[in-house]
């Protein structure tokens, strides 16, 4: 029986790390393309340590996986108490096979050398989608994003691009003064204002949809016909006409994007003098949706 249990978790544990190991490969792949092949040859500090890594490759020629990596120990140390053990440890790996892109592939790979702007573009782009595997798989590459996810534990109302931009702007403003030219600071907000959007809209758009709420005197019926059509759950509200002060149901419902003209079709049938109100959102947690203990 014991033998059963150990091996069991020997093949959870190789199991976990092999799947681990692959969001790692490829969350890396993206970003140190993004930043090795576009952002360093370009002339500009796209933020984060990746960032102070390129400003201190430009004096030194240091390669820029190393120098992550070694920036990096600190920051673990003092992130250790608030991201725990485990949390770090992982982040560990994505930082080990990070490096061994950083210097060890990337440089075999063809380098962009033509317009900073298209550049900065691909490699935020890049960078972007690198990091939202990273962090979908709960990891990140090290540096200020060790900061970036201390900072969302302890403000979780705050998105991930929003804190992002708050850690990386010192970074990019310095990147101007290494490279004695504006534009240097400027392609470092594009970066990372695409690299935000991108991060936003994988970590965030894939999951939100549209909260329909609507007002009828037929709630029933509409709620009735929202679980046979659409298949999805809602919920009746009661409420009062602030005017009329009369009560009719609202029945709430969130959906997909492209569930919202089918309701609206049924529901203008049921009562075209029903108020359909319909909002977008980011995040539901419950049955049905995300775990609520994530």
């Amino acid at each position: 029986m014991s033998s059963l249990l150990k091996r069991n978790a020997v093949g959870n544990f190789v199991r976990n790390f092999g799947i681990n190991l692959l969001y790692d490969i490829l969350g890396s792949l993206f970003f140190a393309v993004g930043i090795y092949n576009f952002a360093a040859q370009a002339d500009f500090a796209p933020g984060g340590f990746t960032g102070i890594a390129i400003l201190i490759n430009h004096f030194t020629k240091l390669p820029i996986g190393t120098v992550v990596l070694i920036l990096n120990i600190p920051i673990i140390l003092m992130a250790f108490r608030i991201l725990g053990k485990n949390f770090l440890l992982r982040s560990l790996q994505t930082i080990i096979v990070n490096t061994i892109f950083l210097d060890l592939i990337c440089p075999r790979l063809p380098v962009y050398k033509g317009e900073p702007l298209l550049a900065a573009l691909f490699a935020g782009a890049l960078a972007g989608i690198g990091l939202a595997i990273i962090y979908q798989n709960k990891s990140c590459t090290g540096g200020s994003d060790l900061i970036i996810m201390s900072l969302r534990k302890k403000r979780p109302h705050m998105s991930v691009g929003q804190i992002t931009m708050f850690v990386d702007g010192i970074i990019v403003l310095c990147g101007g003064f290494v490279f004695h030219q504006v534009d240097a600071v400027l392609y470092g907000f594009v970066y990372s204002a695409i690299m935000i959007l991108v991060i936003d809209k994988i970590m965030f758009g894939v999951i939100s949809g549209k909260l329909a709420m609507i007002i009828s005197e037929h709630g029933e019926e509409i709620a009735r016909k929202i679980g046979e059509e659409l298949e999805r759950g809602s919920t009746i509200l009661r409420a009062k006409g602030a005017y009329s002060n009369e009560h009719r149901p609202v029945v709430m419902c969130a959906c997909s994007r492209s569930q919202v003209p089918e309701m609206r079709k049924f529901v203008m049938k049921i009562d075209p003098e029903a108020l359909m109100i319909v909002t977008s959102y980011d995040e539901v947690y419950g049955e049905g949706f995300l775990p609520i203990d994530e």
